[in-house]
């Protein structure tokens, strides 16, 4: 069935590179002593850039809106996301404003992520065009922990676009003060939550996975999906009573970067489509795994093509 609405995703959120130092040990010395590491290269990034890339890459038509500065990183960002096919009309550049940037050490196996957050922090909830909901079949938010400005006005963003029809979903991202509290208005109005195992758990304040998506489902609408990225273990939605769960699959992995922001992806890529839960699931998992086959967040990131090919073999087609 062909939407009349000019949008299948409306992404909103924060907009940022990210600076990705690699090495077996990219730890820095101080001391005003100088290592080799070996490589640094500047990709797209923020969880919310990745969302929006992956899902435009499997098909969705994707509009993102966020704020960004007049410099070199922010220019960077515009033209990653405009190359990617996602629509930027609603992205505001801020004049004098520093575009936020992450500097990530990554070893493969783990990462440790330093953020300067920038003009993201100021995205408001009343930046966003409610035309441009109203024109989405879908509003997602990520790293909602990241942008206190957008914070206040988000729940009744989300009932905004609830009662137009749009459907929400919103992945938090870690905490960096470690509080992991005042999502409890934005909950109740989530109809698709994305955390990690560890943001489940905080989130939920629990140290079982199960009571975790109970803890959080019991704050959100009747049949909210709680999908739940557990690395290595792959992932577990919950939908009401029914809860899937998915294997992770062998990939070989360079890094890990923007694995969630691609499952994401493929979680909402399924909701829209209208699969069931557990093809939702399957997909997403494969799109997490994929992307994590090339550095960085975008350049590993699946087609729908190669995502079904992926769960179900070649020759799987997908029409919207």
């Amino acid at each position: 069935m062909v939407s009349l609405r000019r949008f299948d995703l409306l992404v909103v959120g924060e907009i940022n590179p990210d600076i990705i130092v690699s090495d077996q040990d990219p730890s820095p010395a101080f001391g005003q002593t100088e290592r080799r590491v070996a490589s640094i290269v500047m990709a797209p990034g923020s969880s919310s850039v990745l969302t929006a890339l992956a899902a435009a890459r499997l098909g969705l038509r994707t509009a993102f809106c966020g704020l960004l500065g007049d410099d070199p990183f922010g220019r960077f960002m515009l033209a990653a996301m405009e190359q990617g096919g996602i629509d930027t009309g609603a992205c505001r550049v801020v004049e004098g404003a520093a575009t936020g940037a992450s500097v990530i050490l990554d070893r493969s196996s783990d990462r440790a992520i330093l953020t300067s957050t920038g003009v993201m922090a100021a995205l408001r909830a009343e930046d966003v065009p409610l035309e441009l909901v109203r024109d989405s079949r879908h509003l997602h938010v990520g790293a909602w922990y990241l942008q206190p400005s957008l914070q206040a006005g988000l729940p009744g963003l989300f009932t905004v676009a609830r009662i137009g029809g749009t459907s929400t979903s919103l992945d938090p991202g870690g905490d960096p003060a470690d509080h992991w509290s005042g999502l409890g208005d934005v909950l109740a109005e989530t109809d698709v939550f994305l955390p990690n195992q560890n943001e489940a758990r905080r989130i939920g304040g629990v140290t079982d996975d199960d009571q975790a998506v109970s803890t959080i489902a019991a704050a959100g609408p009747a049949g909210m999906v709680v999908a739940v990225k557990l690395g290595e273990r792959g992932a577990m939605a919950a939908e009401g009573s029914h809860v899937e769960r998915a294997s992770a699959p062998k990939v070989a992995t360079v890094d890990a970067i923007g694995a969630g922001d691609a499952f994401d992806a493929g979680v909402l890529f399924g909701r829209l489509a209208g699969w069931p839960l557990t093809r939702s699931l399957a997909l997403a998992v494969a799109c997490g795994a994929l992307s994590t086959r090339a550095r960085g967040g975008v350049d590993g990131q699946a087609t729908l093509a190669e995502a079904l090919a992926f769960i179900d073999g070649p020759g799987e087609t997908w029409s919207r």
